[in-house]
């Protein structure tokens, strides 16, 4: 969906969790481990990318310290997209990944309500991040790489968007397995 380099940052991270995994157990508690991540992709993948995950990850961990039931989850992806916004200074509209992650957010507001479904709700999540992935096609560009190129050259949705929701989609298809 773009110029072939959010691919290959997003697939060195892959290699990166994959490696990690196998080497040993990823920590249990989800604000050790979305810390750990964080580490991780600040250390091996590289780009704007890594940089932006690192500080989503970093920020996201910090309300699932004291509890990780569901609302604490959608606590922590309000925290993650304040964080990239105040640092990467994009908004949702601005034809970036926050545009999946945020989509994404709206939806995963819904584990506040008593008796939500993880799952169902993800499925939700993961829809809306890629409607709105593919929304950035037609988006003027505001931030990001793509604010540098002519609107009439982006042609495809921003590489970033759909890779952030391809990351949500295999976290689903990892937690349904």
């Amino acid at each position: 969906a773009g110029d072939g380099d959010c691919g290959h940052t997003h697939a060195r991270a892959a290699r990166a969790i994959q490696e990690w995994v196998r080497a040993w157990p990823p920590p249990a508690a989800p604000a050790q481990l979305l810390s750990a991540l964080a580490d991780l992709l600040l250390e091996k993948m590289g780009g704007s990318s890594g940089v932006l995950y690192g500080l989503f990850l970093t920020a996201a961990a910090r309300p699932l310290l004291d509890g990780s039931d569901l609302p604490k989850w959608a606590d922590a992806m309000d925290a993650g997209i304040q964080a990239m916004q105040k640092y990467g200074g994009a908004a949702p509209g601005d034809r970036t990944m926050l545009d999946s992650i945020f989509a994404a957010a709206q939806a995963l507001h819904a584990l506040r309500n008593p008796g939500a479904n993880l799952l169902a709700v993800l499925a939700t999540a993961v829809k809306s991040a890629e409607a709105a992935a593919e929304a950035t096609r037609e988006m003027e560009a505001g931030a990001g790489r793509a604010s540098y190129i002519s609107s009439a050259q982006l042609l495809q949705p921003d590489p970033g968007a759909v890779a952030a929701a391809g990351v949500l989609r295999a976290v689903l298809e990892g937690l349904q397995s």
